[in-house]
Formats: structure tokens, C-alpha cells, sequence
């Protein structure tokens, strides 16, 4: 693979849309993540939405209390569930999932949007509060 250019092919999720994004190097990712403490305090400010978009099975081990849950292979049908009217947090497992669907999602006109470093992974390594997905 080429140090220059990184190839996202996004199979799981987002294939509905048929993405496959080319990031260069100097990507904006470091303006567009946030740190998981920033994100924490924004979301339990109810200052900014958190989306979980792991899937189901994911969800199961735990989420952050009052996150949105919208498994990234659901979001092309759920678009509509995304606001375009406040700050939104993209959280997955590590980042890797949520980096691409901020991507996609920025092509395609959000702008209000920031994908969380660390991901569910580091919130759960942390002991940070998590609860069991409503079914």
C-alpha cells in the first residue's frame, strides 16, 4: 500500500452506498476526532449526540449510557436519524470505523461531525459507565 494514500474500503455498513474512499496522508482526521475524555464530557453535557455504530453484537457487551446505537451496516437505511443540526460523535470499537463513516458522511454534506479516538475499546478499558443496550 502506498505511504501516501490509504484505501478505506468500507464492505460492511455503508455498502449500500458503495464507498470506497481514498485518504490521503494530510486526511483533516486530526481536526475532525476527538479525544474519548472530550467526548465523554460532551456527551454527558448533552452538548453533542454520541452514535454508537458498532453492531448489534458489539452493543451487547456494553454501551455508553444514552448514546444513540446505529450499527453502521443499518446507516444507509437510517440516515434520516443523523441530525444535521447539532454536534454528532461517531463512536465504534477503536476509531477505524467511525474515521470512514465521518468521511463518507462528510462527502455527502454532514458537517457537524467528529469521530472519538479510542473508541468502546479504551471507554471499557478505562471502567468509564456502561450499560446494557434496551432491547
Amino acid at each position: 500500500m502506498n505511504k501516501l494514500d490509504r484505501r478505506v474500503t468500507i464492505t460492511r455498513g455503508l455498502s449500500l452506498l458503495s464507498l470506497v474512499l481514498v485518504l490521503p496522508a494530510t486526511s483533516t482526521a486530526q481536526t475532525a476526532s476527538v479525544s474519548l475524555e472530550q467526548a465523554r464530557q460532551e456527551h454527558e453535557a448533552g452538548s453533542a449526540l454520541l452514535v454508537d455504530i458498532r453492531e448489534p453484537e458489539e452493543h451487547a457487551t456494553g454501551v455508553a449510557a444514552g448514546a444513540r446505537l446505529l450499527p453502521m451496516r443499518q446507516l444507509p437505511a437510517r440516515l434520516s436519524e443523523l441530525p444535521r443540526d447539532r454536534p454528532v460523535l461517531l463512536i465504534c470499537n477503536t476509531q477505524n470505523r467511525s474515521r470512514a463513516t465521518y468521511e463518507a458522511l462528510r462527502e455527502r454534506g454532514w458537517t457537524n461531525l467528529r469521530f472519538v479516538n479510542g473508541g468502546m475499546s479504551e471507554w471499557s478499558r478505562r471502567a468509564w459507565p456502561m450499560s446494557k443496550p434496551a432491547r
